[in-house]
């Protein structure tokens, strides 16, 4: 019962900062149609740019100012990239983020090197939150998770109940309406492009202390943060996090299965078929967890292509 429920908490806390990972590419596909293959490139710049930091602002600033300096990245890329080929279609957007995403982790290791660097969780941060039987649970886990659906509210009130969202949203689906009243909608996108850069920014600052920075993390991230895009629906806030929560949940329950396909077979009598037959049958499911996001994607994608929460227009 206690792995059970370390599983399970390790499994939300992983899932919500997918969800904070995630948020920011959702807002940005959502607002703008613009699928970012750069995104978790700068999930990997909010880490270094936290770490190179936190040595002279000190930790607590350096994951305050990393975002700002993230979206402020976002906001250039957009103004002066993404504009300009905006016209020609999705074709072109996905071959600039794709291409962009390679110049950051090469300049990330031209000026950090290619290996991991030395960004940890301070030491008045390291320190248990409670115990489930023998195991002591940090509380920095409970801090992300806490930032993530801080994250996941803040976003979901400006867009609902804000004239700032009011104006967002219909710069979205009536741009020539938005511009006659006199809103500024190339503003707008390069707001949102920005705001949804830092966002992955802030996921970075985060969590690049308590687990690796080092110049692979944004090709760790990145293909699952599109699985989670995908599973929710494409530009629905609520669906990235149905779909982050269950990844992580899922996944991390899976890690700690020992059993085989063979084993659930036995149940019946045919374990030891299975086990002659042997290959996929005999393969454990902890061994197969990384593989289930990738299932729990085409398994949606068969039953709603529009995603769980996608708009089925």
């Amino acid at each position: 019962m206690e792995h059970l429920l370390v599983a399970i908490l390790n499994g939300t806390i992983y899932g919500l900062l997918l969800f904070m990972v995630s948020a920011g590419l959702t807002l940005i596909f959502g607002m703008m149609g613009v699928l970012n293959f750069a995104h978790a490139s700068f999930y990997m710049l909010g880490a270094y740019v936290a770490y190179a930091l936190s040595g002279v602002l000190g930790f607590a600033l350096a994951v305050i100012v990393s975002p700002l300096v993230v979206g402020a990245v976002g906001v250039v890329v957009e103004r002066y990239f993404l504009r300009r080929v905006h016209r020609f279609g999705h074709a072109h957007e996905l071959l600039l983020t794709f291409g962009l995403s390679f110049i950051i982790a090469e300049l990330i290791k031209l000026f950090f090197g290619n290996f991991p660097v030395d960004y940890r969780v301070p030491a008045d941060l390291s320190f248990s939150a409670f115990r489930i039987g023998g195991t002591d649970y940090p509380v920095y886990r409970l801090i992300m998770g806490a930032v993530a659906l801080a994250m996941f509210g803040v976003i979901y009130a400006l867009l609902t109940t804000t004239r700032v969202g009011i104006v967002v949203r219909s710069a979205i689906f009536r741009p020539r309406m938005a511009e006659a009243l006199g809103h500024n909608v190339p503003l707008v996108f390069m707001g949102v492009f920005g705001v949804g850069a830092a966002l992955a920014g802030l996921a970075g600052a985060l969590a690049g202390a308590f687990y690796t920075t080092n110049p692979n993390m944004a090709l760790e991230l990145g293909v699952l943060v599109f699985v989670v895009v995908v599973i929710g629906g494409l530009g629905s806030l609520e669906g990235a996090m149905v779909a982050s929560l269950l990844i992580g949940i899922v996944t991390s329950l899976a890690v700690g299965i020992d059993a085989s396909f063979a084993d659930l077979l036995g149940i019946i009598g045919l374990g030891d078929w299975a086990r002659a037959v042997g290959g996929p049958l005999t393969l454990q499911v902890s061994s197969l967890a990384a593989t289930i996001p990738f299932a729990l994607m085409l398994l949606v994608l068969l039953v709603r292509p529009s995603g769980l929460f996608g708009d089925k227009s």
